[in-house]
C-alpha cells in the first residue's frame, strides 16, 4: 500500500499538464532559456580565461586601461566600472521589490518599482556605450612593431603614461589621410593616425625624459620599462602608429584582449538593451491594467528571472574580466 501511495505522488509531480513542477509553461520556459544562455556565456568566459592564462606575461592590466570617467580627468582605476556594477545590481533590488508587489495586486508599487528598473538598465547601457567609446577612441596611443607587439610610452621622472602629443615632433612631410570627406575617397587604404611614425620616433629621440614600456608584465607585476638605451635600439623595430582599440589593432597591448572585450561585454550589453526593451513593455501593460484584469502579475515575475540572470551574468563578468 505504501508503495501504491508513493506511485501515485510521483505520478502527480511528474505527470506533466500545465504546470509541471507547479510552475506555469511561460516560467518553465524562461528557465529552459536562462539555462542554455547560461552554457553560451559559460563557454565565452572559458574561452578568454584561457587566452589570457596562455598569454599572461603580455596581457593588458585592466587597471591601467579603464581608468577613465566621465567628465573627469585624470587616473581613476576600475571606479566607473564599479559605479556600472552597482547601478546594475541596485535595478536588480528594485525588480525584486516589483516582483513581490506584483503577488500582492498592488499596482502602483509595480510600476514605481519597474520604472526604477527601467532608468538603471538605461544608466548601465549608455554607461556601457560611453566605455566602448572612450576604449575604441584610446587616450595614450602607442607604436606597434613589426611583430605585432605594443610599445607604449611613460615618463623617466615620474614614470606615468606618456600620450604622444606629450613628446611627438612635427614634420614638414606630406601624409594623405584616405577619408571620404578629405575628397579622396577613391583612394584605398585606413585613416592617418595624428602623428607619423617618423614623428613619433623623432619625439622620443629628442626628448631624453620619454622611455618604452613593453607589454611583457615582470615580476612585481607591473608592464616592463626599457632604460633610454635599450628605448633608442627598441625604437628600430617599430613599424605603425596605433590609437585606440579595434578587432584588428589595440594601443593597451594583446589583440584578443579587445577582442574578447567587444564581444563578452557587447553580448552582454545586447542582454542588458533587450532586458530594458522588455521590462518596458511590461511597465506600460502594467500601467494600462493588463495584469490587473488578469488576476496575476507573473509577466512581471518572467522578465525578473530574465534581469536576475543578466545582472549575475556581469557579476561574472566584471569578476573575471576586470578584476582577475
Amino acid at each position: 500500500m505504501d508503495s501504491t501511495v508513493t506511485t501515485g505522488t510521483e505520478e502527480n509531480v511528474w505527470g506533466g499538464g500545465n504546470q509541471p513542477l507547479g510552475a506555469s509553461y511561460g516560467k518553465l520556459m524562461m528557465w529552459f532559456f536562462i539555462v542554455s544562455d547560461a552554457l553560451t556565456f559559460s563557454g565565452f568566459l572559458a574561452a578568454y580565461g584561457f587566452s589570457r592564462f596562455k598569454f599572461i606575461e603580455t596581457w593588458p592590466i585592466a587597471d591601467e586601461v579603464f581608468t577613465h570617467v566621465p567628465f573627469f580627468h585624470g587616473n581613476y582605476p576600475m571606479y566607473y566600472v564599479a559605479f556600472m556594477t552597482f547601478v546594475l545590481i541596485m535595478s536588480s533590488v528594485t525588480m525584486v521589490l516589483a516582483v513581490d508587489a506584483g503577488h500582492k495586486l498592488q499596482k502602483t508599487k509595480v510600476i514605481w518599482f519597474m520604472f526604477l528598473t527601467i532608468i538603471g538598465g538605461a544608466i548601465f547601457v549608455g554607461s556601457q556605450a560611453w566605455e566602448w567609446a572612450t576604449f575604441i577612441k584610446g587616450d595614450f596611443g602607442a607604436l606597434e612593431t613589426k611583430g605585432g607587439r605594443v610599445l607604449q610610452f611613460v615618463s623617466a621622472d615620474s614614470g606615468d603614461r606618456l600620450a604622444l602629443r606629450d613628446f611627438a615632433a612635427t614634420l614638414d612631410e606630406e601624409r594623405v589621410d584616405h577619408e571620404r570627406k578629405n575628397g579622396i575617397w577613391y583612394y584605398k587604404g585606413d585613416a592617418l593616425p595624428s602623428y607619423s611614425l617618423n614623428e613619433v620616433v623623432e619625439g622620443v629621440k629628442s626628448n631624453p625624459n620619454v622611455l618604452i614600456r613593453t607589454e611583457t608584465i615582470n615580476e612585481d607585476g607591473h608592464k616592463t620599462v626599457l632604460s633610454r638605451d635599450e628605448t633608442l635600439k627598441k625604437l628600430n623595430d617599430a613599424a605603425l602608429v596605433v590609437e585606440g582599440a579595434n578587432l584588428i589593432r589595440n594601443e593597451y597591448g594583446s589583440r584578443l584582449f579587445a577582442d574578447f572585450f567587444f564581444f563578452i561585454t557587447g553580448f552582454h550589453g545586447f542582454h542588458v538593451f533587450s532586458g530594458v526593451v522588455i521590462n518596458c513593455i511590461i511597465f506600460f501593460n502594467v500601467i494600462l491594467g493588463t495584469y490587473e484584469r488578469r488576476g496575476h502579475y507573473e509577466m512581471v515575475e518572467k522578465v525578473g528571472l530574465y534581469w536576475h540572470f543578466v545582472d549575475l551574468v556581469w557579476v561574472f563578468v566584471f569578476t573575471f574580466f576586470y578584476l582577475v
